[in-house]
């Protein structure tokens, strides 16, 4: 039997088998409706296989952001930006078609981001760097979009404030990585409201010890891929 890298990639379900274990890797492939994260499992040829996206974007986290870039009245329209946890890039993506001038898609990984945003001129690829660890970029960034995962934002923050100061940033409130772990249930789900108004308790009081002004929140419209209500906040540092 063939492995699983081998049929996305001959399904087409990705553009090359590096890419194709990257998805696996990342949880964004699921075989006969099953999440699988060995790219090297072997699977009976005409087992059904998807691959988490959405038609016309990189990722359905391009379903998320687009309403919450509107509700905001963020507009990336000639600016430079940076895209912290890029993975496949629904939010890079957004940030291109809005009309952005160059995006920098920062991950952690390897090989993630959609082939078509990689041959984009307006994309700087920034891979295998931790978000905490980033010090500056090339230029100016006016605007920085975050969506991270198995970290909570209070420990992003701090790095995207020294690289990009001044910048606009509009970032993505995760439950599951941001309450503490006794409130976080099976399958990654945190039931608990109290929970998560402590959680965002504790980012504001962060924000307010390192003058960065907190906008606006406002609920995802698209849930988590683990069915969690996430959390846009649209924040500011504050000058002087």
């Amino acid at each position: 039997m063939p492995r699983l890298d081998v049929l996305v990639t001959k399904s087409g379900l990705a553009e090359s088998r590096e890419r194709a274990q990257a998805l696996i890797i990342a949880g964004k492939v699921r075989v006969a409706g099953e999440t699988e994260r060995r790219p090297d499992r072997t699977i009976p040829e005409g087992t059904p296989i998807t691959v988490e996206s959405e038609p016309g974007y990189a990722s359905r986290g391009a379903l998320k952001l687009g309403p919450a870039l509107q509700q905001f009245g963020v507009d990336p329209s000639g600016r430079v930006c940076a895209d912290i946890g890029a993975s496949t890039g629904g939010f890079t993506d957004v940030l291109l078609r809005r009309g952005a001038a160059r995006v920098y898609a920062l991950d952690v990984g390897r090989g993630l981001l959609h082939w078509r945003l990689r041959q984009d001129p307006r994309v700087v690829v920034i891979e295998r760097v931790n978000a905490r660890e980033m010090e500056t970029f090339p230029e100016p960034v006016g605007l920085v979009v975050v969506d991270v995962s198995f970290i909570g934002l209070e420990k992003v923050l701090p790095a995207v404030t020294r690289a990009a100061p001044g910048a606009e940033i509009v970032a993505l409130f995760k439950p599951q990585f941001q309450v503490e772990r006794a409130s976080v249930g099976k399958g990654g789900i945190v039931r608990d409201p109290e929970a998560v108004k402590s959680a965002m308790l504790r980012l504001r009081d962060w924000c307010a010890a390192n003058r960065v002004e907190v906008m606006a929140e406002a609920p995802s419209e698209v849930a988590g891929a683990d069915g969690n209500q996430e959390i846009f906040v649209h924040l500011r540092p504050v000058a002087g």
